[in-house]
């Protein structure tokens, strides 16, 4: 491991305390590798790329989309998020109609296969979740149920960031290390 790694938290030692710079390193290596592990196992083979699951995801949150809007949501060059569209609308998942404000453009939505694909997904995902769950001790099984709420934050702030990431480049850094860039 080199010097700048730092270990995932030993289960079985008692944690540090909360306010602890360690410890939120510490969670937030526990809980991206956590992340990490199940989006590679909700599903096998993967039916979609990350990025167009991320898209789908977005569309769900957001609502209609520009092409542009999308693109820089997902950190991609447009006429990459201009292919990816026409393979999510050539398998039924997102339907494109003109931009009723811009004959130009168009928005892109979800269609009612694309929601119940995520429907499917992340209840599979919750599911795979649910069964690693049980087998935590009741008192890990307590201590994560009373992390929900922190969880949930965590997400909003998360999405919060990679909005001001897509409409402000200068807050890149933010989105991907959670940490104001100094001017």
């Amino acid at each position: 491991m080199s010097e700048n790694a730092r270990a995932l938290p030993d289960p079985e030692e008692p944690a540090r305390p909360a306010d602890s710079e360690d410890a939120q390193i510490s969670a937030g290596l526990a809980l991206h590798a956590l992340a990490a592990a199940v989006v590679r196992y909700v599903e096998h083979p993967r039916q979609l790329s990350l990025t167009s699951v991320s898209t789908l995801s977005a569309l769900d949150r957001r609502g209609a989309c520009r092409i542009t809007e999308l693109a820089a949501l997902q950190g991609v060059a447009q006429p990459s998020m201009t292919a990816l569209i026409g393979s999510l609308e050539q398998a039924g998942l997102v339907r494109r109609a003109p931009d009723p404000t811009d004959r130009r453009a168009v928005l892109v939505t979800l269609t009612p296969a694309g929601l119940s694909y995520l429907t499917e997904r992340r209840a599979g995902g919750a599911e795979r979740l649910a069964t690693l769950i049980d087998r935590l001790t009741p008192a890990q099984a307590a201590a994560l149920s009373a992390a929900v709420p922190a969880l949930l934050r965590l997400r909003e702030l998360q999405e919060e960031a990679m909005e001001r990431s897509a409409t402000n480049p200068a807050h890149k850094a933010e989105a991907t290390s959670g940490r104001r860039s100094q001017p």
